[in-house]
């Protein structure tokens, strides 16, 4: 404990120098751990953002990645749509009957099951429709099912709440089928709440404007995931835009509908040929079905299926491992040369404290003795440094932890820490070690009388 109450001495004694160095190597590790820590708050939030309840993601046949990123994240730009009869393969004869009952179409499409139906028995199968945006957020069109049967949360038990309005509905006296319900990110940085109207803009954030307008009638309660920066809108209401109808060639079969929802403004639904669907979110019934519906799906000739969990994991492992890697080298370098730092401060004051050191000498310090209060002091540079480093970077991150939350989902709080972070403080320690053995040995062979007789 002595050596210590020495080392602390000389740390006070040369306190502008000590000062400088322990700033130096504290904003190196705040450096390290800031880089450190943002990058397991966003593999977090991609990794737990892949969890999304349900197994598979279907569309049309190209980049299970990119159908991943565009359908769950709303990151990336559609491949290309379904025909809308593809995602009534999802469902038995009497549901597919009552489509072409309501919207038109085909109606021997309503005399069998769906090829993929038994899968899905007791899950869920819900369309989306996506290429538009409100300003910079995509806007996506599905069916009240989205928020009546998905969840979220770590556990997937959480339903969807509203701080503002309800839920879509499919047809509205009020508003028809033009509503729509905003994550809580679209409405704070838009401004927008319940009774607000608003039009999509198409193909891309500049691009031209629908004339139709959709009423918001919901606000969501922030989610952590990606919904938080997305408008929901009403599917019926999204394929009654202008250029959003698929063309029906001459040799189909397109009987109107028999029992129709006319909406206010007189227009009807579209038929089941005009109708196309960007991708489709399935839950099996039982998740072990999940891996034959995706070899099925994937062996058909217009769509494949991905399971999120996977393609986000071969993501990890493909672009961001090496990441890691790249940025633990960085952590090492900027550590070595805060180790260096301090190596240069010590051994420069070696020459101011070689009569310090014969004193102790004669005082009857062994040589052992001198040099461990040399390395008590690098050590004890690099503990300050490196726990005053630790706290200023969480402080750093609880800073803008608001600004994380709504950018990545994840809550971040002053001691949220990382995996990665616990390589930080060992590491500095052996380089203070490391740094501190050079001017330990030059004490070590400091001449008595020499330096007590100049």
């Amino acid at each position: 404990m002595w050596l210590l109450r020495i080392a602390w001495r000389n740390f006070c004694y040369r306190s502008l120098s000590s000062l400088l160095t322990t700033v130096s190597l504290a904003l190196g590790v705040a450096l390290v751990v800031m880089v450190l820590a943002i990058f397991g708050i966003v593999t977090e939030a991609f990794s737990r953002n892949a969890q999304v309840g349900y197994n598979l993601v279907v569309g049309p046949k190209g980049s299970a990645l990119q159908l991943t990123l565009n359908s769950v994240y709303y990151l990336s730009r559609p491949i290309e749509n379904l025909p809308y009869t593809e995602y009534m393969e999802y469902f038995p004869a009497a549901e597919r009957a009552e489509m072409v009952r309501r919207f038109g179409g085909d109606p021997a499409l309503g005399e069998r099951d769906g090829i993929y139906a038994s899968y899905v028995a007791g899950g869920f199968a819900i369309p989306l429709a996506l290429g538009d945006y409100l300003s910079e957020f995509r806007v996506v069109g599905t069916t009240p099912d989205f928020f009546e049967k998905l969840r979220h949360g770590p556990t997937l038990e959480e339903k969807f709440s509203f701080s503002e309005g309800r839920a879509l509905k499919t047809h509205s006296d009020e508003y028809g089928y033009f509503e729509a319900v905003l994550g809580s990110r679209v409405a704070r940085q838009m401004n927008l709440s319940v009774g607000d109207t608003f039009q999509n803009n198409h193909g891309d954030p500049e691009g031209k404007g629908h004339g139709q307008g959709f009423t918001v009638v919901g606000i969501m309660d922030p989610t952590g995931t990606p919904n938080d920066r997305a408008a929901f809108v009403n599917l019926e209401g999204f394929y009654l835009l202008e250029g959003h109808s698929k063309p029906v060639p001459d040799d189909v079969i397109n009987e109107p509908a028999t029992d129709p929802i006319q909406d206010a403004s007189g227009k009807l639904p579209l038929t089941i040929p005009e109708r196309e669907v960007t991708s489709i979110l399935v839950r099996t019934g039982m998740p072990m079905l999940g891996v034959v519906l995706e070899t099925q799906v994937n062996e058909s000739v217009r769509a494949q299926a991905a399971a999120p969990v996977g393609e986000i994991a071969r993501l990890m492992e493909a672009i961001v491992g090496p990441m890691l890697t790249a940025l633990l080298v960085i952590t090492l370098i900027t550590c070595v040369v805060a180790a260096v730092g301090v190596l240069v401060a010590i051994y420069n004051s070696m020459n101011d404290r070689r009569r310090d050191i014969a004193v102790m000498r004669a005082l009857g310090a062994r040589r052992e003795t001198v040099t461990g209060v040399i390395l008590m002091e690098s050590m004890l540079i690099a503990s300050i440094g490196a726990i005053a480093g630790w706290f200023l970077a969480h402080v750093a991150i609880w800073f803008f932890s608001g600004e994380i939350e709504d950018r990545t989902g994840v809550q971040v709080g002053i001691l949220t820490t990382s995996s990665y972070e616990g390589w930080v403080f060992p590491l500095v320690a052996i380089l203070a070690l490391l740094a501190g053995l050079l001017p330990a040995l030059s004490a070590y062979r400091t001449d008595v009388g020499t330096n007590l007789s100049a």
